[in-house]
């Protein structure tokens, strides 16, 4: 896939250089060494969540601009992306080769993109008066993705250098807020909003939350 879209790139945008990296470590070596004008980011890298590279890669190109890639348009994922430094945000699974060729141009002529799906999807969020950034504090979003991961509070505790009973406790003040009464359901709710993911298990924010 990533072979295909340098190929496709390099022939809808004539006299770009186009190159193409596997994973996250490789990409921002590429971005230090290449110092590009434009990075297609997919946030679901094989050794680091893509936004975690934010930071770095804008270090590497200040006047580059980023376009994240997902193809998870969760709540949550969308939630991170928009308070992202991300300069545009594209539903990889519903979007073609002309849609990010498009977010290319926006994003290089000053504008923010936001592919259909997305924008849709952050509008009905936005929207939501029960959406989770509404009633849930960061530190609690942090916990719910270790919850998520089926975690008992012992294990919880350990992860993010709480006391079990602290832990406990924002446990159930967190089941309280969502209306949840039982783990499997906060399981089930975590999974749903994309705190976690069921193929991985694994939680999507540091396990130690600030």
């Amino acid at each position: 896939m990533r072979d295909l879209l340098v190929k496709a790139f390099s022939e809808a945008i004539q006299g770009s250089v186009v190159l193409g990296a596997r994973d996250g470590k490789s990409g921002l070596a590429l971005c230090r060494a290449e110092i590009p004008d434009v990075v297609i980011l997919d946030l679901a890298l094989p050794d680091v969540d893509g936004l975690d590279l934010l930071d770095d890669i804008l270090a590497a190109c200040p006047k580059g601009k980023i376009i994240g890639i997902s193809g998870f348009t969760d709540e949550f994922t969308l939630h991170r992306a928009m308070n992202s430094k991300l300069h545009g945000f594209v539903d990889k699974n519903e979007q073609s080769v002309e849609a990010l060729t498009d977010a290319i141009h926006a994003v290089t002529n000053g504008r923010r993109y936001l592919s259909r799906v997305v924008h849709d999807a952050h509008v009905s969020l936005r929207n939501n008066p029960a959406s989770f950034d509404k009633i849930l504090s960061e530190r609690e979003q942090s916990l719910l993705g270790l919850f998520g991961r089926g975690l008992t509070n012992e294990q919880v505790a350990v992860k993010v250098g709480l006391s079990e009973l602290t832990v406990r406790n924002h446990r159930c003040r967190l089941m309280a807020k969502l209306d949840i009464r039982t783990s499997p359901e906060l399981i089930r709710y975590a999974l749903e909003k994309g705190f976690a993911r069921p193929q991985s298990g694994l939680s999507r924010l540091p396990e130690k939350p600030g």
